[in-house]
């Protein structure tokens, strides 16, 4: 699959309800959105939810979220009647542990292979079993300075990646949230500006880049997100 310069200056030229409706006539059964049901999680699942409810959403829990993740997780299914998709790794926390010790405080290495157990084989045997090989994500590139340069498609290896909200400010974002009265994470309220598993996440200082609140600083993608060229999604 391959995008023309034609269908991406149209697709920066929608607004993102728009992207999501014309990602689903154009792809169909092909295409799935992924979700971290991280702080700002709500607004694409619920962008999905009003504009094209029936695209499978597929979440990928590590067994590592924090307790106040799990109870967001259950308060956004209810309110907003998710067509959501479980996948787990292949092996429990505790096995992992048991083998491996805790792959986190491994460093680069370790971090690497925790990333591949725990999110990379899981979204890989999702995208294989639900037979989709285009994926839609919430990324900004207001986020980090990892995700200035995305282009609103990629092509992953065999996987088209699509962000519909890519141009959004965190502002934009914040009023989306107010428009639609959507729940906010428990943790942003105690200061976490991002959110991952609790062994890497951390909540923000003052003065502090919400970039340094993951891994200790030493990085901020978790491995599904790398460049295109660094990172391999079969199906």
């Amino acid at each position: 699959m391959s995008t023309t310069s034609d269908t991406l200056i149209a697709f920066e030229k929608m607004k993102a309800p728009q992207r999501i409706q014309w990602l689903q006539q154009e792809y169909g059964k092909r295409l799935v959105l992924s979700t971290s049901f991280g702080l700002q999680a709500a607004v694409m699942l619920d962008l999905v939810s009003k504009h094209a409810p029936e695209i499978p959403i597929i979440w990928i829990d590590t067994g590592y979220l924090f307790p106040e993740t799990y109870l967001y997780v259950e308060e956004l299914k209810n309110r907003l009647n998710l067509n959501l998709k479980e996948y787990h790794p292949l092996i429990s926390p505790a096995r992992q542990e048991a083998i491996h010790g805790k792959l986190w405080e491994q460093g680069e290495k370790g971090n690497t292979k925790y990333g591949l157990i725990n999110k990379v084989e899981p979204m890989n045997r999702a995208l294989t079993e639900l037979k989709a090989d285009v994926w839609i994500s919430g990324l900004r590139r207001s986020q980090s300075s990892t995700r200035l340069k995305r282009p609103f498609l990629e092509q992953q290896k065999k996987t088209l990646k699509v962000y519909p909200i890519l141009d959004w400010t965190q502002p934009q974002v914040q009023q989306y949230f107010r428009d639609n009265n959507l729940p906010k994470h428990p943790l942003e309220a105690k200061g976490y500006q991002t959110m991952g598993d609790w062994h890497s996440t951390t909540p923000v200082a003052d003065g502090e880049s919400p970039e340094h609140s993951r891994h200790g600083g030493s990085k901020y993608e978790c491995g599904l997100h790398l460049d295109s060229d660094a990172q391999d999604f079969q199906i």
